[in-house]
Order: C-alpha cells, then structure tokens, then sequence
C-alpha cells in the first residue's frame, strides 16, 4: 500500500491537538521517547461543534449499529438530534468538559511515569477522541510533526480510557487508530521506520482505579445520617448497549459487572447496589434495566436514598452532568438521590493510570490476551485485521 501524504485539514487543525514539545528518537534514555495516547470518545467543545460531533457518532456501525441504512440513518438522525443536544450542552457550560480532564490526566499520568520508567522516558502526552477534536488524524499529525515516524521510528502506547472494553468504543477507537496508521504510515513502508504501537485494552478490576471509585462513595455516603447510612443504595451507573452487541459476544457487561463486585468487595459489601445502564438511542432494544427507570421505581417504592456512580466514566461529561444530575436526579425529586464524584483529577487515579501503563510497559506485550480473542458472532474482517495488526506489533516491541 502506497503510504499517503497527511491530509491538508489535518495539518489546518493542528492547533486543535494536544500540543507537547517537540521530540527525537535520540534521546538519552535507553527506549524513549514514548508517546502515551489516550483514546475516549470526546465531546463537543463548544456548542457550535455538536452537529459535526453527532454526524460522527451516528456513522460509527460500531457504536450504533444502523444496518444498510447507516450512510442515510446516521446524517438524519443527527441532523434532528442536533438542536436538542446543544441546549443540553449550554445547560451544563456550553461544552463538554471531557478534553479538559483527559489533557490533564495524561499530562499528570506521563509525569509520574517519567519517574516510574525512565529507561522509556521522556512519556509524551497526546489524545485521540473518536468523534471530537483532537481526532485519531489530529493526534497522528502531531506524532509526526514531534519526530514519531516517517522513518524516524519510536514508540506509541494507545491507552483506552474505556476501563471495560467494549467493540463499541475501544474496538472503534482501535479501529479508527489503525485506518490512520494504514493511510498515512503505509503497510509496506519499512517497519523500522514506522511507529511501533501497543495497546492497554482494558483495565476494570485495577486497584487503584477500585480504589479511586471506593473513596468517592465513601464520600458521598457520609453526607447522609449515620443511622440511614447502610441503607443507602448504591446505583452502579455504566453507558448501554444495543442488544445485537451484546448478543454478539461483547465482554462490556461482564467487565463492568466486574468493576461493580470488586469495588462492592472494596467497600466490604457493606450496602445493597444494583447496576444498570444509561443513554439508550433509538426504539431498538438495548441492555436494561434502564437508569432513569430504576431510580424512578426505587423512590416510588419509598427507597429515597440512592447514590448515582457512573462506573465506566473515567471523567465528568454530558452523561454525568445532564443525563444524570439534571435529568435523572431532577426527575427522582428526592434529595436524597445523590451522585457520587467522577474520578476527573483523583490523584488516586492517576497514580493508577501511572502504575497501568508502567507495567504494560515493562511487560513487552503489545496487548491483553484478550484482545486477540474475537467474539463469538463477529464477522467484521476490519475487527479482524485490526487485531492481527496489534497483536503482531509484539514481535517489533521485542527488538527494541
């Protein structure tokens, strides 16, 4: 494949990505530098960016699967939403504050890492949001542009900020990643030359990220009686997914229930929880029980003490902010429904995220395990290729 030249409005949105100091492969550590590229979904920025960022999510089959009709479904649907969704935006500020915390997470995250490894030092901060700016190609102009590639070789991790892994979210994110590198690396340029990439692909059950979760509650329990404190439900509160994802094999149930249990166990199993899902879109069915409805039939049962987590956000966005605080809570007309803090600049997770990335790091693998393994009904030869192409990405670590 003939390797293409980065796109023009790539370049014109350079000042759209996150920005680090300029870097070379010669650096005095003995594996630096290493770029740390966190992946999410992003968020509109301002409100005039909402209809660009729905356009983006409503043609993602990976997210929102729409069959045949994706190519005509999706523009529509995001052309009517659009309207909406921006009063939702100038509700909570006028924007989603999700690149603010991301930028602030890696930037932190790679600082510490700089002390943990510094046989891979200098670790450079980017992000790649699937539907917001910076984009996966925002993200890969800068590598370039800081001496990564184009000959010049290096190493990047894509960390997903995804602590479950869904084919959803991490899958499209890893999937978008590897159509850039394709474009603009090429598969037949010389491997030496390009950038060796691997992946943390999951991360639900990690001490510290249990443990960042465990002390928000914690939290947020004590500012209820101690009489009424173990009484208290707590709502374990994760994204949805349509049925024909999950029904495929998808291991997002599974890997947030985990999260669930070992933050339960954390806190000594000490109140009853539940878990249920969130953002449902479109009349087709998705995993239930649905947040809103439960919070609903808990108070009308007379059980008025709910604690909201939202358990697979790594940071406030609209999901927490508007769908949970100003729609849900306002809805349960209980105070005392509450919401436990989102993780956003818990040194706590941080240091969680630091102690992750080292030790994918020093293990020399270019993935989990799992990763490799495809679901059950997948039939998507570009899941496919794209995990043969990280998987085999091990070989180059090793030569490193």
């Amino acid at each position: 494949m003939k390797q293409l030249p980065v796109p023009s409005h790539v370049y014109q949105r350079r000042s759209m990505a996150t920005l680090v100091p300029p870097v070379t492969q010669s650096s005095t550590s003995s594996r630096g530098p290493t770029a740390m590229v966190f992946m999410n979904m992003g968020g509109p920025s301002t409100t005039g960016e909402v209809g660009d960022f729905l356009s983006r999510l409503f043609a993602d089959a990976d997210l929102i699967p729409l069959g045949r009709l994706q190519s005509y479904l999706g523009p529509l649907i995001s052309r009517r939403r659009t309207p909406k969704i921006q009063k939702q935006y100038e509700a909570i500020g006028g924007g989603s504050p999700i690149r603010k915390w991301t930028e602030h997470q890696s930037s932190e995250m790679c600082k510490i890492l700089d002390q943990m490894s510094p046989e891979t030092a200098p670790h450079k901060p980017y992000v790649a949001f699937r539907y917001a700016h910076p984009l996966t190609e925002d993200m890969y102009a800068q590598l370039f542009q800081d001496g990564f590639g184009r000959g010049k070789g290096g190493r990047a991790v894509a960390f997903t900020q995804y602590p479950q892994y869904s084919c959803s979210t991490t899958g499209s994110s890893l999937n978008e990643l590897w159509k850039w590198r394709n474009r603009l690396e090429g598969k037949s340029a010389d491997p030496a030359g390009q950038i060796t990439w691997s992946v943390i692909d999951r991360w639900p059950v990690h001490p510290g990220l249990v443990e960042a979760f465990a002390r928000n509650i914690e939290e947020q329990l004590a500012t209820y009686p101690e009489e009424k404190r173990k009484d208290v439900v707590l709502l374990f509160s994760a994204h949805s997914l349509p049925m024909s994802v999950v029904n495929r094999g998808d291991t997002y149930p599974a890997e947030v229930a985990a999260t669930v249990y070992a933050v339960m166990q954390r806190l000594g199993l000490g109140n009853p929880y539940r878990l249920c899902w969130q953002s449902q879109v479109g009349p087709s069915a998705w995993l239930g029980a649905q947040t809103s409805d439960t919070v609903q039939g808990y108070v009308k049962k007379g059980q008025t003490d709910l604690i909201l987590i939202p358990i697979a956000f790594t940071s406030d966005h609209i999901e927490t902010l508007f769908e949970l605080d100003q729609e849900v809570m306002h809805e349960a007309g209980s105070p005392g429904v509450k919401r436990a803090e989102s993780l956003n600049g818990s040194r706590i997770f941080i240091e969680a995220l630091a102690d992750i990335a080292h030790k994918h790091l020093m293990s020399g693998e270019s993935c989990s395990r799992q990763m490799g393994l495809r679901c059950q009904g997948c039939v998507s030869e570009r899941c496919l290729e794209q995990k043969k192409f990280f998987v085999g990405q091990e070989r180059l670590l090793s030569v490193r």
